[in-house]
């Protein structure tokens, strides 16, 4: 599926979405929602509010907090909370499973898929007689940028 697809299929879930919650379908909750799926970054509400004003939209602060809760709500977001640094997000629609490497120095986020990790999660289910549906591992370190500096 190509970036232009997701973003129709995206739309099309979030307008059904807030037809069958009975919220208003405003070009501002579709602009968010298009912000976001063109991004390829995980994203906090500060950074989401400078893009949205570059391109000049007009949303408030409150609108994007609202409009995050939709989308969280419709399963088209996900919500990260890495380390004490205030919540991220990123899409989910059409996600791979991935896993995150976040820096304590600059706080950059390295996302990595490691198919034991899936193997695991796996056994760990059978072995409890649990059914897994989603999982996420956050590991803290120094990515190599900081590693390096600290070394200096």
């Amino acid at each position: 599926m190509n970036q232009e697809e997701i973003k129709k299929s995206v739309n099309k879930i979030f307008t059904n979405y807030l037809t069958s919650k009975g919220y208003r379908k405003t070009p501002e909750r579709f602009a968010i929602l298009d912000e976001i799926y063109s991004s390829r970054i995980h994203f906090d509400v500060e950074l989401l509010y400078i893009k949205m004003k570059e391109k000049n939209y007009r949303v408030s602060r409150a609108t994007l907090y609202n409009t995050l809760e939709l989308l969280l709500d419709c399963k088209l977001i996900i919500r990260h909370q890495f380390g004490q640094n205030m919540a991220q997000f990123e899409k989910s629609y059409k996600s791979k499973q991935h896993d995150h490497l976040i820096c304590l120095t600059c706080g950059s986020i390295t996302e990595f898929c490691e198919p034991r990790i899936q193997e695991i999660k796996d056994d760990i289910g059978d072995f409890n007689d649990f059914n897994v549906v989603e999982h996420s591992l956050y590991l803290y370190g120094y990515c190599k940028y900081c590693k390096k500096k600290n070394k200096d």
